[in-house]
């Protein structure tokens, strides 16, 4: 549709040239989609160039839609609306249109160039198991990487796992100190009995400061009560074992890392049956056990071209006060790494390993300004991969009850989750009591796809920015935007393809090319089919994978009108029937690329 439209616009700059005396340059010529309410398929807008033509605008369109009626061939016939110059494509634009596009299997995908971009995704910490922040996260990052793949796009996946650090070490010590041994069952994976230390060790520590803040308050009358609770939290006596553990950890303790290596081996088996279960993997696993101390060597490096600077503690900052920021910590001043210096590290690592021009880091939008910091400090070490590290920053995901604390544990575990809308979709399904022929291998494999489908597209129609609030129940209706109502567009013009096939219908272009004559709402669905390039392209561009939703939504939603309106084999002309089959699977073929695109299988019945 490009090629028509670029000739489109050629034709008016060559009209204004001719007509009015006026060079227009065709980049600063634009046409829109004419709306529902007007006969046509692009509007021109004449009001911007009434100063060149020096006319009304009704004549003005009426002279440019005249000429092109003339010269340009795929123009059938014109209206004025006021300023508005409607056109209308000819017909058979749009048949072969139709044949190109369904002659293409690959349609609208990116040429390979070779770029690489590594997508970090889902780095979770091996304290607790992945819950619906996490989901939200995995699902950006793995639809992102299959995106730009069909951009062209050379793509690493990676995950790093966030396996040391205080946080790690408050689920080791609760479980030292209340873990009686316990191990991961049938019915506890590893990752979750992990995550019910983590859960155990907050209950005790706000049980100590409560302890604490009273003897305090007691003992210093006069102190103000947030001193005194500030007091109490950095004293509490499980914070001060973490903080002791973490550093017998840093100097490998024998003790401490048997248990280190028990505890995440647990988390690591349970993440795999998750990872497994939702449909996406990754090229390549990094641990920030193994990066940290690259970091360190990145702040001797920074010292010695004194980039970086040691205070009176011993504790090692960067001053970013000319970039607007402040000053960040690097080092402590006991030896022991921040987050930060663990990314640095981690960021040449990566790019030793993939030579990317871009990498892109999906993380919560609490993180921006650590990347903010992390891309400066790469600059002043004078990494030429820093301009290339990209924050793809996304909203929390809150529930209807409100927002969800790990170490309070009201996080909506990812497993329970899962089960609850497989449950859902099984309900749902049988309500409607269409797959009475399924065996139950085949209805249980379409409960999980319904299931997983609604919650992908639930987490990815939303813009990554937005903060979003999820509801189980509206993300797996059958009707609205949702994917389950994508999926069973899919599957119900699989029936019509399946029946053309068993007919004997033939609906290959040969079949229709003849067609002199189609209905507006046949020429929107050949529209809508032509934007996939545009949307593809737009969603890599832009690192949105909610592009791509949104134009499958518009899709399904204007294919179903003309289904309404059309009925398909009770088509008496037989050019006719086979279009409108080619026009339907071209449909299917194009949600189901859209819904791969975002890791979502499209059944062929449900």
């Amino acid at each position: 549709m490009k090629q028509i439209i670029d000739s489109i616009i050629e034709k008016i700059a060559e009209a204004f040239q001719k007509e009015f005396s006026v060079e227009i340059k065709k980049e600063e010529i634009k046409l829109q989609p004419t709306k529902k309410e007007f006969e046509g398929s692009y509007t021109f807008v004449t009001f911007p160039y009434l100063r060149h033509t020096k006319k009304m605008p009704e004549q003005t369109g009426e002279i440019i839609g005249e000429y092109l009626t003339k010269n340009e061939k795929s123009i059938a016939s014109y209206n004025v609306v006021k300023g508005f110059l409607n056109l209308s494509i000819e017909h058979s634009v749009w048949i072969n249109l139709l044949g190109e596009i369904a002659q293409n299997e690959n349609y609208g995908k990116g040429e390979y160039h070779g770029k690489k971009v590594m997508i970090e995704y889902s780095s979770p910490n091996t304290n607790k198991p992945l819950h619906l922040g996490h989901l939200r996260n995995i699902f950006l990052g793995y639809s992102l990487s299959l995106i730009l793949k069909e951009n062209g796009y050379d793509v690493m996946k990676v995950n790093l796992i966030n396996d040391r650090g205080i946080h790690i070490c408050k689920s080791m010590v609760a479980y030292q100190k209340f873990g009686n041994d316990e191990e991961p069952t049938a019915d506890l994976k590893g990752d979750k009995l992990a995550g019910n230390y983590y859960v155990a060790f907050d209950k005790e520590y706000k049980k100590q400061i409560q302890e604490l803040t009273e003897k305090f308050t007691k003992e210093n009358p006069g102190k103000k009560e947030e001193e005194i609770k500030t007091i109490a939290e950095n004293e509490a006596p499980i914070l001060q074992e973490a903080k002791e553990m973490l550093r017998k950890w840093e100097a490998k303790d024998p003790e401490i890392l048997t248990l280190w290596e028990k505890m995440n081996g647990w988390v690591y088996e349970g993440f795999d049956i998750t990872y497994n279960k939702i449909g996406v993997d990754f090229d390549k696993q990094y641990y920030e056990s193994d990066t940290y101390l690259l970091g360190k060597d990145l702040v001797e490096e920074g010292l010695s071209k004194k980039t970086f600077f040691k205070k009176e503690d011993g504790s090692v900052w960067v001053d970013l006060s000319e970039e607007g920021l402040d000053e960040k910590l690097l080092l402590r001043a006991d030896g022991t790494s921040v987050y930060i210096t663990q990314d640095m590290g981690t960021a040449d690592r990566k790019h030793q390993d993939f030579p990317m021009e871009s990498s892109v880091y999906v993380v919560g939008n609490e993180q921006e300004y650590h990347f903010k910091v992390l891309k400066l400090i790469m600059k002043k070490l004078g990494r030429d991969y820093a301009d290339g590290i990209y924050h793809l920053s996304y909203g929390m995901v809150d529930l209807p009850s409100g927002k969800m604390k790990s170490r309070e544990g009201t996080v909506v575990d990812a497993d329970d989750l899962i089960d609850q809308m497989e449950e859902t979709a099984k309900s749902r399904t049988s309500e409607l009591g269409k797959i009475d022929d399924f065996s139950k291998e085949e209805a249980e494999k379409l409960y999980q796809s319904l299931a997983l489908g609604a919650l992908k597209y639930y987490l990815l129609k939303v813009e990554p920015r937005k903060r979003m609030l999820f509801n189980p129940e509206e993300s797996i209706d059958f009707q609205g935007d949702t994917g389950v109502y994508l999926q069973y567009n899919h599957a119900k013009i699989s029936a019509i393809t399946r029946k053309a096939k068993e007919d004997g219908i033939d609906f290959s272009f040969d079949s229709y090319k003849e067609l002199t004559s189609i209905e507006p709402l046949e020429e929107e669905v050949i529209y809508q089919l032509s934007l996939f390039p545009e949307k593809l392209c737009e969603a890599g561009e832009n690192y949105s994978p909610s592009t791509i939703a949104g134009y499958a939504y518009e899709l399904a939603k204007t294919y179903s009108r003309f289904y309404a309106e059309s009925p398909i084999f009770g088509e008496e002309n037989k050019a006719k029937k086979s279009f409108k089959i080619a026009l339907s699977n071209q449909v299917a073929n194009t949600i189901k690329r859209s819904l791969h695109l975002l890791g979502i299988e499209s059944p062929e019945r449900m």
